[in-house]
């Protein structure tokens, strides 16, 4: 976990990479809850008999299931102290190179990008990329925007 005391620490680290997170399964049970939020039911995700058939080999996670473990994936990378709060605020940039094989294992690096000015405070631009434990390709290359609000 990298920490920085200010904002203005944050500030000087742009153009850095700040770290990886933690390693996470993916589950057969968090596709499966994830294609019920969705409404995205697939027989690639779900399906596990017919996937295993598939194009690879087995049920695969959804892109946007990768992509929506981004805050918990980075969670661990980084951390800004005395501030009111940060929110996400989108995303510029998102590719799913690689499927997410359910029982795969991933996690996230976090490069800091840009730091701009706001009125509620700071634009952080940063890129995320979400590795595949033993894979050369990653799952997600994402740009991710946030403000924090000192």
């Amino acid at each position: 976990m990298r920490a920085f005391e200010t904002i203005d620490e944050l500030v000087a680290a742009k153009g850095e990479h700040l770290g990886f997170g933690e390693w996470h399964e993916v589950t057969q049970e968090q596709v499966n809850l994830f294609a019920d939020a969705t409404l995205d039911h697939q027989w690639i995700h779900i399906d596990v008999e017919k996937a295993k058939k598939g194009p690879f080999g087995g049920p695969v996670a959804h892109g946007y299931l990768t992509l929506s473990l981004v805050p918990y994936l980075v969670r661990d990378v980084y951390t800004v102290k005395n501030i009111k709060m940060g929110v996400n605020y989108g995303s510029n940039k998102v590719r799913f190179p690689q499927p997410v094989l359910v029982g795969a294992r991933v996690r996230g690096g976090v490069e800091l990008l840009d730091v701009t000015d706001i009125a509620l405070g700071k634009q952080l631009v940063t890129k995320v990329v979400i590795e595949i434990e033993g894979s050369d390709k990653p799952a997600c290359v994402a740009e991710i925007v946030s403000v924090i609000v000192p």
